[in-house]
């Protein structure tokens, strides 16, 4: 049965939403804070982690950041949900490691499919041997391992960046639309903006380009989407 933590400090966002996914079939366990989010994590195995912005104590974004930076936790699924709506706080989530991000008030529904659609992504049956491993010049993705390489070194990715990655490097020299890669990675259901995908291109650009302010690999075609170099 499918695990989720809920750390939201409102009773009245918290309590309604655990009732609402355990009605769901879900598994739930709450906190009410960063502190007890840490410890939870620590001592259980959850598959998703709803993750309030706001907190007390230790905010969501250093838990989110405190997360990815564990091997044991890099690649948990991450939906930040928070009362605040700015676009620079969508982006400060998504940059410390989010995979999605919710703007309260949202409504249930909406939720639900974020996290079923995050689910499946997760859980989708390994690739047969010959087609699981791609390699375009120095970078090398191997997607039953969820392993990244450039350039002989370990790079670590959450979920959501591995599959961008992934996708870009299936289609090396090929310009990829923004609605392309939004519904291939995110979904055809996704309805959030597409600063989203600028983001994680950011983040990607942080992790495997020697100078990420004049990227070589992953390419902006301006008026289009992205590309990734061939070599």
């Amino acid at each position: 049965m499918t695990r989720v933590l809920i750390v939201e400090d409102e009773d009245a966002f918290r309590e309604p939403l655990a009732y609402s996914l355990t009605r769901d079939g879900f598994t739930v366990d709450s906190v009410a804070d960063g502190h007890a989010a840490l410890t939870a994590i620590d001592r259980s195995t959850y598959d998703l982690v709803l993750l309030d912005l706001m907190l007390p104590g230790i905010d969501g974004i250093e838990v989110a950041r405190r997360l990815r930076a564990n091997p044991a936790t890099a690649h948990l699924p991450i939906i930040m949900v928070t009362a605040k709506g700015e676009v620079v706080d969508r982006v400060v989530g998504l940059e410390m490691g989010a995979d999605d991000y919710l703007a309260k008030p949202y409504s249930y529904r909406e939720l639900l499919a974020r996290i079923r659609a995050l689910l499946r992504r997760t859980r989708q049956p390994a690739a047969a041997d010959d087609e699981s491993r791609i390699v375009v010049a120095d970078l090398v993705v191997d997607e039953d391992r969820h392993e990244v390489t450039c350039a002989g070194r370990r790079v670590d990715m959450p979920l959501r960046e591995f599959e961008l990655l992934a996708f870009l490097m299936r289609n090396p020299g090929i310009v990829l639309t923004r609605a392309q890669i939004l519904d291939r990675v995110w979904g055809p259901d996704y309805e959030g903006e597409t600063k989203t995908l600028d983001v994680h291109i950011t983040r990607l650009r942080a992790k495997l380009e020697a100078d990420p302010k004049n990227p070589r690999r992953i390419v902006t075609v301006r008026g289009l989407g992205y590309k990734l170099a061939e070599d």
